[in-house]
């Protein structure tokens, strides 16, 4: 009987081509990236000198872990409800250390909570990732996965991948509303800024579009001036602030118009418009419908509607997050993101343009 003879080198070389068979598998698996500010977050800010951080309790009171991660959310956020509902595992934060090797084969998250579509967004909180660095990071990280996996097989992960982008609140809350007399307001009328806005967000588009991304999408504003902080701020008897109601109601129709237009010079329905305004105002103007007690107090917070600040932990804290459509003065609470997927997935065509996420991915399907 003839017994099987294993060299020495044999244990070398099984190991070397179980972990490439890993690494080729997991890179045929659709990866996700994630490019924005603080709605989607999920740890950056962590590793950087800023003060936009959601690194204390009670941030991430309803994670699996129970501790903060940096999302600024009680639990998961709209890239973690994403990645669950199509089963794959939640980009890391780019910045992680711990997000090399077959790890980056998920994707990554560039996110960084405070800024926008403009550089000068968010100056107040010093040191985050502006959308330009976040796209300088997408480069950097493409160089690296092909050192893993060499160019031909990183340009399809790239190509294949999913990415979502969420920028323009900030621009508003944290930039031209900011302050009385900002230096914004002084430069434009609000119709012409949000007409440079959308120019601008064009640029950041067609950039991702060039760095090879071909399933995009694009979230336009929440009603900014509805959420607590605004409320705290601007409302009298809880209405929303007619200012920056009217600013989204400016921004969003023309970033819709936007990306149809790029589509269309394209040639292909690359970008997917995400009507945010109108997934949160469902909620936000029946919020017992969804099964919210409330959509004006934050769940944590202080001060009128819990508006006033940061969440911290020694702010008021809710005991069932679930009952309330707001988690902290500007964020939704998990189950509100779990609305709010829920309508990327299945929405029609007044939540999803050209379709939602499903049909995109059953007509990829098909092909």
């Amino acid at each position: 009987m003839r017994h099987p003879i294993f060299s020495s080198g044999s244990f070398i070389i099984l190991p070397i081509l179980l972990a490439v068979l890993a690494i080729t598998r997991q890179a045929e698996s659709r990866a996700f990236f994630v490019f924005g500010d603080s709605l989607v977050d999920n740890g950056n800010n962590n590793y950087l000198l800023t003060s936009a951080r959601a690194d204390s309790p009670p941030y991430g009171i309803d994670f699996p872990s129970h501790r903060p991660t940096g999302r600024f959310s009680n639990g998961l956020n709209i890239p973690d409800i994403i990645s669950e509902r199509m089963g794959m595992e939640s980009p890391l934060p780019y910045l992680a250390p711990e997000n090399t090797g077959q790890r980056l084969l998920n994707g990554a998250n560039f996110a960084s909570a405070g800024v926008g579509i403009l550089n000068d967004t968010g100056i107040q909180f010093l040191n985050i990732i502006r959308i330009s660095k976040q796209l300088e990071y997408y480069q950097q990280y493409q160089q690296r996965v092909s050192s893993l996996l060499g160019e031909e097989q990183t340009q399809r992960l790239i190509n294949g991948a999913l990415v979502l982008i969420t920028l323009g609140g900030n621009d508003f809350v944290n930039n031209y509303f900011l302050v009385p007399f900002s230096a914004r307001s002084r430069q434009f009328a609000l119709p012409d800024y949000v007409r440079y806005l959308i120019s601008e967000y064009r640029k950041i588009l067609l950039r991702l579009y060039d760095l090879g991304s071909r399933k995009v999408i694009v979230t336009g504003t929440g009603p900014i001036g509805c959420v607590p902080a605004e409320l705290a701020q601007r409302s009298r008897a809880g209405e929303c602030s007619v200012d920056l109601q009217s600013a989204a109601g400016l921004f969003n129709p023309q970033l819709a118009q936007m990306i149809n237009e790029v589509n269309s010079q394209i040639g292909s329905n690359v970008f997917m418009a995400a009507n945010t305004m109108q997934m949160n105002m469902d909620f936000v103007s029946n919020p017992q419908a969804y099964g919210f007690v409330t959509s004006k107090v934050a769940c944590c917070g202080q001060g009128p509607y819990n508006g006033i600040g940061l969440c911290t932990p020694l702010s008021n804290l809710c005991p069932d997050r679930n009952i309330y459509a707001f988690w902290d003065p500007f964020h939704p609470t998990e189950r509100a993101n779990r609305i709010i997927v829920e309508q990327i997935f299945s929405g029609s065509t007044n939540y999803m343009s050209p379709m939602n996420l499903s049909a995109v991915l059953e007509m990829e399907r098909r092909t």
